[in-house]
């Protein structure tokens, strides 16, 4: 399944739980520097973009782009390892929670964003590796070997980009917003509210047979308090690691 067919099977009511987070809005956009022309890439419904410069947004994804906001651009129909733009045509380039559903152009895309940039390329992605120490994948193995096999490592999406790379850890809040699979480290009802998991492309993918042993397992669990016998102390935390990361690149 491609990235768009897949978005548009599950993309519909997206922006009601994938809100973003304005902590992570306000480091994409100080790695952004001084840019004035952005190219957003997989740009979904607009979340993390910035409205105070110029956004040229790419989304394949009819379904993703019909719930961009009015204050948003019209997104082009294109794809991540073909942008249509000409090299060094905008001051810099962003692509947020999307790498991993590029599929076999992934490395391309990431050369692609470096191509099209004059400036920074801002990635923000998942250490599959830090993710699967996550409790819910102790549920979900399935998904902790799926983002083994989708998401880069960090250090491959560097390599991809050359130049001088930073690579900083983004924690978690458990007021986020933004409703992505991570979040659920602070929230195992979530696991039981079918919107929410429809939200995550790790719910989404899998059978409904993993689903429906996942959400009884978890619900029995949080019934009997086994839950908070194993996991209980996350319940004190207002921000945890589980491997959503920024990666920052500059020209070389």
């Amino acid at each position: 399944m491609t990235s768009t067919i897949r978005y548009d099977a599950i993309g519909a009511g997206y922006a009601t739980t994938r809100r973003e987070d304005p902590r992570l809005r306000e480091r994409i956009h100080a790695a952004l520097g001084d840019a004035r022309t952005v190219v957003n890439v997989g740009a979904g419904a607009g979340s993390y973009e910035p409205r105070d410069r110029y956004v040229i947004a790419i989304e394949p994804s009819d379904v993703m782009a019909a719930q961009r906001p009015a204050w948003a651009a019209p997104p082009i129909r294109a794809t991540a390892d073909a942008l249509p733009l000409r090299d060094d045509a905008v001051d810099a380039a962003m692509a947020v929670l999307t790498v991993h559903h590029w599929d076999e152009a992934q490395r391309t895309g990431v050369r692609e964003l470096r191509r099209v940039a004059r400036g920074s390329v801002v990635i923000v992605s998942y250490d599959a590796e830090v993710f699967a120490e996550m409790w819910l994948m102790r549920y979900l193995p399935e998904v902790a070997a799926l983002d083994r096999r989708i998401f880069p490592p960090p250090a491959t999406l560097a390599a991809w980009l050359g130049g001088p790379v930073a690579i900083e850890p983004v924690l978690s809040a458990r007021d986020t917003p933004d409703w992505n699979l991570g979040s659920f480290w602070a929230h195992p009802e979530r696991v039981l509210d079918p919107a929410a998991r429809a939200a995550t492309s790790g719910f989404a993918r899998m059978l409904a047979a993993v689903v429906d042993r996942v959400v009884e397992g978890v619900a029995r669990d949080l019934a009997s308090g086994a839950w908070d016998e194993r996991h209980g102390h996350l319940r004190a935390l207002a921000a945890c690691d589980v491997g959503m990361r920024l990666i920052v690149a500059h020209p070389a």
